[in-house]
């Protein structure tokens, strides 16, 4: 059957605005529910209302993956200087271990090679305090390198000074996650604010003691990707995937990261079930819907799916991965390997709308397609904001403030509506005309040896 492309286009675009529940699902994940952590009662309730909503929209298979998560919590983190009592602004990275340190401050600047030589002598067994940032006009250093060096000069801790003003801080993590495993950190690090920051130079500067403290925890814990299936008309045997993660950092509502995302899979899935519900019109493949577990936590919940479902099975044409979508206009698809490269591009000019398919330089590991990417199937995210002229006011993730009012709901009823259009097209291109992925795993290893310790460039 020849398929009007012009008349599925309206009826998409249509009820991806008119018949949205961008905000009732805001309501519900970033207000009433709060902060979801992975492996939290929070969570689990996410768990079921992501299941239960794919249910309701009419999808097939609908089931929540559980596997067991690597996790950590923390319930005390502080730091006083010891001549005044006076306290620091401070939150724990990620995964940080506990400690308790009273030692000197040393200013270790950005924390690059060239800096550490002219402190380190001062370094061993003290807090070092270093820029979150790069140092202007030098070759830039990853984090978790500059980590290293601080262990490696025998430095305590570490407290990084974030580069938001107004007293924010985000969390961070102090691995590259390119490498494998649950790396823990080189020392205890901990984020505290520019302004904090700019008060413990001083004091390191005059010679000042800190006392800090942190209580930290780790164990494991059930946890569940939720999932579900449209079923394919023409090659049931294969499928495609959408996929974005519901969980959040302590303490953040998640808005922008990720109840941006997760939202925008729960809304492609109705809107592509109600298209197939009243005219008849489905994929030609299968289109599977995924909302991940542990983003946050080194990926564990996109890496358990990948695991369960295609160390076997037959993998995915591409996977594509959802993350801070609200945040700015979308501008096209990115890919992880470039042979996909002019077949979606043909999918997106039929489009109209000027959308671009790119390719990554470096595989960029911050979000779930990665693991996908690792294992060496085709995975993608969307070119939005984090690559190039996002919003003034996007910059919200990893803190108390990405509440629901961060989330542009205009602009994510735009997304959800181009994700219908492409995800349909691409389930319909015959698979004669795919290019065969050649990718294996071993040659991603090798690739990620020669990529590891450079930053990713992100546009």
């Amino acid at each position: 059957m020849e398929l009007d492309w012009h008349a599925i286009d309206r009826w998409l675009i249509g009820e991806a605005w008119a018949g949205s529940r961008i905000n009732e699902h805001l309501a519900e994940l970033c207000d009433r529910i709060g902060p979801r952590w992975s492996s939290s009662e929070a969570e689990w309730e996410v768990i079921r209302y992501i299941h239960d909503q794919l249910r309701a929209a009419g999808l097939d298979q609908v089931a929540t993956d559980e596997y067991e998560l690597d996790t950590w919590s923390w319930k005390k983190a502080e730091a006083r200087v010891v001549e005044d009592n006076q306290p620091i602004d401070l939150l724990p990275f990620n995964r940080c271990p506990s400690c308790e340190v009273q030692s000197v401050i040393i200013d270790a600047g950005y924390g690059t090679p060239r800096e550490l030589e002219t402190v380190r002598a001062d370094l061993p067994g003290a807090v070092a305090v270093m820029a979150m940032g790069y140092e202007p006009f030098t070759q830039p250093v990853p984090l978790p390198v500059r980590l290293k060096l601080l262990k490696e000069a025998r430095a305590a801790a570490a407290i990084v000074v974030d580069v938001k003003s107004g007293r924010r801080i985000e969390y961070h993590t102090a691995t590259d996650w390119r490498d494998a495993g649950l790396d823990e950190h080189p020392l205890p690090t901990l984020a505290t604010s520019r302004e904090s920051g700019t008060l413990l130079r001083k004091l390191a500067r005059a010679g000042k003691t800190l006392s800090l403290k942190v209580e930290s925890r780790f164990f494991t814990a059930p946890s569940a990707n939720v999932t579900g299936m449209l079923a394919g008309t023409r090659w049931p045997g294969e499928h495609l995937l959408l996929g974005g993660h519901h969980d959040t950092v302590y303490g953040s509502p998640g808005g922008n990261d990720n109840a941006s995302g997760a939202i925008a899979v729960l809304e492609t899935a109705r809107v592509l079930a109600a298209l197939h519900k009243e005219t008849g019109i489905g994929p030609g493949r299968a289109l599977r819907f995924a909302t991940y577990s542990a983003e946050e936590q080194k990926l564990q919940g996109s890496s358990a799916y990948v695991d369960r479902h295609y160390k076997e099975g037959i993998p995915p044409r591409l996977a594509i991965n959802l993350d801070e979508l609200s945040t700015g206009r979308m501008k096209g698809i990115v890919l992880g390997f470039p042979h996909l490269r002019e077949l979606v591009q043909r999918q997106l000019d039929t489009m109209k709308d000027g959308l671009q398919c790119q390719v990554m330089s470096q595989l960029d590991p911050s979000s779930d397609h990665f693991p996908f990417l690792r294992a060496g199937l085709d995975a993608a995210f969307l070119w939005r904001w984090r690559f190039d002229r996002r919003h003034p006011d996007a910059e919200f993730h990893h803190e108390h403030g990405d509440t629901s009012d961060k989330v542009n709901v205009r602009e994510l009823k735009d997304y959800v509506g181009q994700l219908a259009r492409i995800l349909l097209r691409l389930s319909h291109v015959p698979p004669e005309e795919w290019p065969a992925n050649t990718i294996t795993p071993g040659q991603v290893r090798a690739r990620l040896e020669t990529e590891r310790g450079a930053v990713v460039r992100v546009f």
